[in-house]
């Protein structure tokens, strides 16, 4: 009953402390817009309807300055910005997976090299590693002598050019089957993980090959490339990678790797040695011990700060102001200068970082669930 009579309470102090919360925040706005209706300063997110006359180099859909719109040219800021976040976040898991594994390798070599890895990047400011990667790609050859690794690739100061694949309606369906094979020879591969004999083991990922090869004798699309060549100081067609993209994803990905690596080091060192002598002890060899006893243990641990990791790149990745990147930030910042609408600019960066950041939570917080309930 005591309970039962502190919850009306409770709901009553927390009713007052919403009360006050929204009477500060009512005040705060009455007393913005008066202030900027006495300075003549437009408000609301009219603006975004303009035509802007910002120009950007990077895009991934089309955009033409003075007759796209402001809020087109926000909505490029967030696509670069997720074009740097979910390819930063998948590499810096892979990477810092290996390197956290090798810092606990029994070869002393290569586990002294993966500290020095570690306490390397992680004691240098982020900001001074990515102006460092955009001197290296800045030091490239001029485009007339670009470095050709590959035929039809090139590597210059104007950054990376490789041939491109033009789109046609049947690939749709092939990325659909590839997925769809890695989805079922993951299933398979849990399934024969243990499994007797290597054929059988590896038979497991024939779904990868066979689905889109099936596809794509049902649609049979033509494939036509876009190849880069040069002309005049610079080249044309092909698929372009910038040296402030490049200089971006590498410097993000560096660091952010080396707490990665600390994170999965920590989680497989706090799993029981026993575990391993147990794997050990069934015949399995030290991969399979790691991959299929240790490592699921170790996620328990593991996800829960990689998650605040996955929320660091993405809020990091608004330094890419100071190297010409034309993100989220670069673009809003560049609006808010020339439409006056500081307050409104402000508070959309701060809605799209936060609908980033509360996605990226949601999906960890399920994976992290779904772990918990497995394991009970």
């Amino acid at each position: 009953m005591a309970v039962a009579a502190l919850r009306p309470r409770a709901l009553l102090w927390q009713a007052l402390a919403l009360g006050v919360v929204a009477g500060v925040i009512a005040v705060f706005s009455i007393n913005a817009s008066h202030h900027l209706a006495a300075r003549h300063i437009a408000t609301g997110f009219g603006f975004l309807s303009a035509a802007a006359p910002i120009p950007i180099g990077e895009s991934l859909i089309t955009y033409t300055p003075s007759v796209s719109t402001y809020g087109r040219a926000l909505l490029i800021g967030v696509l670069n910005t997720l074009k740097v976040a979910i390819p930063g976040c998948l590499l810096a898991t892979l990477l810092g997976t290996l390197i956290g594994i090798a810092r606990l390798s029994p070869i002393a070599l290569l586990a002294r090299l993966a500290a020095l890895y570690v306490e390397l990047l992680r004691d240098l400011p982020l900001l001074l590693q990515l102006l460092f990667w955009y001197g290296v790609f800045q030091t490239l050859p001029a485009p007339r002598q670009a470095m050709r690794p590959l035929p039809g690739v090139f590597l210059s100061n104007r950054g990376l050019r490789v041939p491109d694949l033009v789109w046609q309606p049947g690939f749709t369906g092939v990325a659909l089957a590839l997925l769809g094979g890695i989805g079922l020879s993951f299933f398979l591969a849990r399934r024969t993980a243990l499994a007797p004999g290597l054929a059988v083991r590896l038979g497991a990922f024939l779904p990868v090959l066979l689905l889109p090869a099936a596809t794509l004798a049902l649609y049979r699309p033509a494939f036509r490339v876009d190849w880069p060549a040069l002309h005049g100081f610079n080249f044309q067609g092909g698929a372009s990678l910038s040296p402030e993209y490049a200089a971006l994803l590498t410097g993000l990905v560096l660091y952010t790797t080396s707490y990665v690596a600390e994170i999965v080091r920590g989680g497989l060192a706090a799993v029981a040695r026993g575990q391993w002598e147990a794997g050990a002890a069934l015949g399995l060899p030290r991969g399979a011990v790691l991959r299929l006893v240790v490592l699921p243990q170790a996620l328990r641990l593991i996800i829960p700060p990689l998650t605040s990791q996955y929320l660091n790149l993405v809020k990091n990745s608004s330094l890419a102001v100071a190297i010409g990147y034309q993100d989220l930030v670069s673009i809003a910042d560049t609006t808010l200068n020339q439409t006056g609408q500081a307050i409104e600019g402000v508070a959309l960066i701060m809605a799209v970082y936060l609908s980033i950041s509360l996605t990226i939570s949601l999906a960890m917080n399920f994976y992290n669930a779904r772990l918990a309930r497995q394991a009970g």
